[in-house]
C-alpha cells in the first residue's frame, strides 16, 4: 500500500525536521527489509512482510524559498493554506493510498503590536486543511501549542485539555491556536473527521533555517551579542522528538485526543549557562529580575526590530517565562511512545549544526552530534 504524507509548512523549523523524520525512518525500513526466500527444508516461498512505499508531499508557500528541503526526497508542491483552491494539487491522491495529513503551518508571534496574518493563518488556514481532508477521507495531526492551554497557577501540573477557549489564554498566538484547535475538534465530533491534536512546549533544535526566537538566542550568545538573561523559566523540547512524535500519532493517535509533546523545564539562566558551554563563550552573569526586564521590553523589542531578528524579549514572551510551565507529557508517553532527548543534547546539537551552517563562529575540536 503506498502511505503518503501531506506536510503543511514543510519548509519551516518542524515541518522540515518533520521530513527528515518520516525519510529516514523510511529508509530505516526499506534496509532492514528481506526480499521473499525458499524454505529449504520444504521447499516452500517464505513470504517476507512488504515495506509500504512512502511519499512525501510538501507544501510550501514559496517554493524558490524551500533551503531546509533541498537535497530531500520529497515533492514540493506550492499552495498557500489561507486560499483553498491552491490546495487542490497536494490533495490530488491515489483513491487506495493510506493518507496523513500533518498540519504544521503557523505563524508563531511573540511581538506586541497585533498582526492580522496570525489569525489568517492560524485559524483560517486551519479550516481550509480540515476541509482538503475530509474531501479525501484522510486523517489528520494538528500541531498545536501548549499555548492554547490555560494556564494553572503553580505549583499545579497542567494536562491535556477537553475543550479549548481563546478566553481563557493570552496573547494573539495563543487565541489563535486555541481557536484553531476547538474547530479541529469540533469537526471530529460533529462531522466525522479522523484527527488527533499535539502540543508542543518550546522547540529548539538544528534544521532551523528561517532562525526562529530560542535558535536566535543560541546565536546570540555564540557571539557574545546577549549580554543578560532574566529571573524565568519555560518546558523546552527538541524539534526530532516533537516530529517522531507527531509521526507516531499519525498511527497511533486516537481520534478526537490531544496529546503535549513537551520536554523539560530549564531556568533561563540554566538555559544560557548550558549554550555557553556547548559554544565555549563566557558565561552571561548578569541576570534581570522580571520586573525589570518587563518595564524594559518596549526597547528591547524595538532593539530587535532595528537588527532584524527575531525578538527575545516582549511582553508576551516574558509573560510565558514567568508563568507556571509544568507540564506532563505521561500520555503521549504512554499512548504515543514519545521520550524526549535531554535538553543538554539538544543544545549541544543545535550549536553544532548552527556551526555547520556558518550561522555561529567555528570551533577548533567540532562536537559530537546525537544519532
Amino acid at each position: 500500500m503506498q502511505t503518503i504524507y501531506i506536510i503543511t509548512g514543510a519548509n519551516g523549523f518542524l515541518g522540515n525536521n518533520l521530513v527528515r523524520t518520516i525519510l529516514q525512518k523510511s529508509s530505516a525500513k526499506s534496509s532492514t527489509a528481506q526480499p521473499n526466500a525458499i524454505d529449504a527444508a520444504n521447499s516452500t516461498h517464505v513470504t517476507k512482510p512488504t515495506i509500504d512505499q512512502v511519499e512525501v508531499r510538501a507544501l510550501v508557500s514559496s517554493p524558490d524559498r524551500a533551503e531546509a528541503l533541498q537535497g530531500l526526497d520529497c515533492k514540493i508542491y506550492p499552495g498557500d493554506i489561507t486560499k483553498l483552491d491552491t490546495l487542490t494539487p497536494v490533495f490530488q491522491v491515489p483513491k487506495d493510498a493510506k493518507v496523513y495529513v500533518i498540519h504544521c503551518a503557523a505563524i508563531v508571534y511573540i511581538k506586541s503590536q497585533p498582526n492580522p496574518a496570525v489569525y489568517q493563518v492560524n485559524v483560517g488556514g486551519t479550516h481550509n486543511i480540515v476541509e482538503k481532508t475530509l474531501e479525501i477521507g484522510a486523517k489528520l495531526v494538528q500541531v498545536s501549542s501548549v499555548h492554547a492551554i490555560p494556564v494553572l497557577p503553580r505549583p499545579q501540573t497542567m494536562t491535556e485539555v477537553e475543550h479549548f477557549d481563546p478566553r481563557l489564554v493570552e496573547g494573539e498566538y495563543a487565541k489563535s491556536k486555541a481557536e484553531a484547535a476547538q474547530y479541529v475538534l469540533d469537526a471530529v465530533e460533529k462531522r466525522g473527521l479522523d484527527a488527533c491534536i499535539v502540543h508542543p512546549s518550546g522547540i529548539i533544535g538544528p534544521y532551523d533555517f528561517k532562525i526562529s526566537h530560542l535558535t536566535q538566542m543560541v546565536i546570540d550568545v555564540a557571539t557574545g551579542r546577549l549580554k543578560a538573561g532574566v529571573d524565568g523559566g519555560y518546558d523546552f523540547v527538541d524539534v526530532r522528538d516533537v516530529a517522531k512524535g507527531i509521526l507516531s500519532a499519525c498511527t497511533k493517535g486516537k481520534p478526537g485526543e490531544c496529546y503535549l509533546l513537551t520536554g523539560h523545564y530549564c531556568s533561563v539562566p540554566e538555559l544560557l549557562n548550558s549554550i555557553s558551554s556547548a559554544t565555549n563563550t563566557k558565561p552571561i552573569k548578569t541576570i534581570l529580575p522580571m520586573w525589570l526586564a518587563k518595564a524594559t521590553a518596549p526597547l528591547a523589542e524595538a532593539y530587535y526590530s532595528w537588527r532584524k531578528t527575531p525578538p527575545l524579549y516582549t511582553k508576551y514572551s516574558l509573560f510565558t517565562l514567568s508563568s507556571n510551565a509544568n507540564f506532563s507529557h505521561a500520555k503521549a508517553t504512554a499512548e504515543l511512545d514519545y521520550n524526549p532527548h535531554p535538553l543538554a543534547d539538544t543544545i549541544r546539537d543545535t550549536v553544532a549544526w548552527l556551526r555547520e551552517a556558518n550561522k555561529i563562529p567555528p570551533l577548533a575540536t567540532p562536537i559530537e552530534t546525537t544519532k
